[in-house]
């Protein structure tokens, strides 16, 4: 029986270090042929794959993609992609099935898998149960399938670059931390037509200055400063895997997504009046008001890709967003699933077709003062049982809270956010309020709640 660490299956995804204990070449075969049993039992005969930028990430795909042979499954082989080009390889090659060898958007030593069942679906917790379960059981299916390998890129760059349409024209900073994501930008962005300064997106593995992560500051604030110097109208900043996206203004000032996704999602009010527009509990307030002023309907829920992405496609909306840079544009816009190469395509192409800069643009929308993600450490094992008791603390006091993922606590003219981490040993913590002391005040509170408990680190990190 095989016994594989139960923490390293997430709630949307499957996360763990690359060592003899968590993830390794035998692990990744039991997964495999977990997921071939998965797959067999929906009468799916065959799954794309692909793998991230990473120095051992070809060598856990092989082991899958051997799993998935020798249960029938054939395989399609995309070799190193982002994980929207596997959601989008699906499409292409007509397959449910689906894998993505991918670390996202954790530090050099992680890896970790996302898989599919369906067209822009990944898996959700109880599909993640039934994987874990699976490797447990053992009950797995033989067979020999077949393997083709491909290039994908020329596919994906004519369906993207069709769905936009430029005016003016535009100079952006890409940055994407030496992750896979600099060998497929750039290069779109200019066959467009659109001037690139490269930052960092040469390709190299040990990622010497950050890891590709637009949820933290160093990143953004890298990104601005180029901008600055170079004089272009946009930064962009993308995570490892590329669905992800992170913007600076020409000011080269960080602007969090939640504030952005108000650009586009009037863009797509326009195109699309009255429609649904989904995100999560992370976003800010003048989200919601933006939407509901230009006659959108918001959707509050839960943050993490599968839930936002299940959530456009139950609800039908033409946009979804969270505040860590996952956009999802659904049908018939886009298919469904994240994708930041898009998302950056329909930005620069918002802009293009404006006279204003973005920082001229943002000033003309609701805003708050409000915090970066912090991410203060806390065991697996522990983190969901006190945010429980965080919840009902707060609830005990008379607040009204949100507790569709964790805790958002309104506070009348400000609000706070204390959540678990699906894919980290951390706590995820975002305040947002009218004023800068009211903000702090706030802060304040949390933290005294969050003292009493020894298990949390002191260290609010950014992430």
């Amino acid at each position: 029986m095989a016994n594989l660490k139960k923490t390293m299956f997430r709630e949307y995804d499957l996360r763990g270090m690359v060592n003899d204990e968590e993830l390794n070449e035998n692990s990744m075969y039991i997964i495999g042929k977990a997921y071939a049993a998965m797959l067999a039992k929906r009468e799916i005969k065959n799954a794309v794959l692909g793998f991230d930028y990473r120095e051992y990430s070809e060598k856990l795909a092989n082991s899958i993609q051997k799993a998935l042979l020798d249960s029938g499954i054939d395989v399609i082989n995309l070799g190193m992609i982002t994980t929207p080009m596997a959601y989008a390889g699906q499409y292409y090659y007509h397959t449910k099935g689906g894998v993505m060898i991918t670390a996202s958007h954790n530090p050099n030593g992680w890896s970790g898998v996302k898989l599919s069942t369906d067209y822009s679906h990944t898996l959700v917790p109880d599909e993640m149960k039934e994987l874990y379960d699976l490797t447990v059981s053992e009950q797995f299916v033989a067979g020999q399938g077949n393997l083709k390998t491909d290039d994908e890129y020329q596919t994906y760059f004519d369906d993207l670059t069709k769905r936009v349409k430029l005016g003016r024209k535009i100079k952006v900073v890409v940055n994407t931390g030496n992750g896979g994501v600099g060998a497929y930008l750039p290069k779109m962005l200019r066959a467009l037509g659109v001037e690139v300064v490269d930052l960092l997106t040469n390709l190299d593995w040990t990622f010497p200055r950050y890891s590709p992560n637009p949820s933290q500051v160093e990143m953004m604030e890298d990104t601005g400063k180029k901008v600055v110097e170079t004089g272009a109208d946009l930064g962009i900043a993308i995570d490892a895997d590329g669905d992800r996206l992170g913007l600076t203004d020409e000011k080269g000032e960080t602007i969090w997504p939640d504030r952005w996704l108000i650009l586009l999602s009037r863009q797509m009010l326009a195109k699309y009046p009255g429609s649904k527009i989904v995100f999560d509990v992370k976003c800010s307030q003048a989200l919601e008001e933006d939407i509901k002023s230009h006659g959108g309907t918001p959707i509050m829920w839960k943050t993490g890709h599968s839930y936002i992405k299940a959530k456009v496609s139950g609800e039908n909306a033409i946009l979804g967003g969270e505040f860590s840079g996952h956009i999802f544009y659904n049908k018939p816009e886009f298919y469904g699933f994240d994708d930041a190469i898009f998302a950056t395509l329909k930005m620069i192409e918002f802009l293009s077709n404006e006279n204003k800069t973005f920082s001229e643009l943002l000033a003309e929308t609701p805003s708050y003062v409000s915090s970066p993600n912090y991410q203060p450490s806390c065991p697996d094992e522990v983190k969901y049982g006190i945010v429980d008791k965080l919840t009902k603390e707060f609830k005990d006091e008379g607040y009204e809270v949100i507790d569709i993922n964790g805790a958002r606590v309104k506070f009348g003219d400000g609000w706070g956010l204390v959540r678990a981490s699906s894919n980290m040993q951390v706590l995820v913590l975002r305040f947002e309020a009218k004023t800068q002391g009211r903000l702090d005040e706030i802060i304040k509170v949390f933290k005294a709640k969050l003292d009493k408990f020894p298990e949390i680190g002191k260290e609010w990190k950014s992430g």
